[in-house]
């Protein structure tokens, strides 16, 4: 199982990311640029922003663990990750895609 200092060593191993306050949960981003990720610490629980294609791969993996943030954000590729009941793996995975979607964003 995932604890906050594992998913927060995850999320900080990207290049030039931090760690910063996000409305009650510990977001982490790119510097200079928007978030990647999100953890609630309550539940164990991490949002990160991907495609709406690339929510639907991970979807495939374990809906009942990953699914769509309920909200209109949950629309545009905003996913949840229940991190006490998926693989590290697939954490690392998920982080790598959104950090990417943010760090290549507006760069030719």
């Amino acid at each position: 199982m995932l604890t906050v200092a594992s998913f927060a060593e995850m999320a900080l191993s990207f290049p030039g990311t931090e760690q910063t306050a996000h409305f009650g949960r510990i977001g982490f981003r790119v510097v200079g640029r928007r978030m990647f990720a999100t953890y609630l610490p309550k539940d164990n629980t991490a949002n990160v922003f991907l495609t709406p294609a690339e929510q639907a791969h991970f979807r495939q993996l374990d809906e009942a663990n990953i699914y769509p943030v309920p909200n209109k954000w949950g629309q545009k590729g905003a996913t949840t990750l229940v991190l006490s009941r998926i693989t590290k793996e697939v954490v690392m995975e998920a982080l790598l895609s959104a950090y990417n979607l943010v760090a290549k964003a507006g760069k030719a």
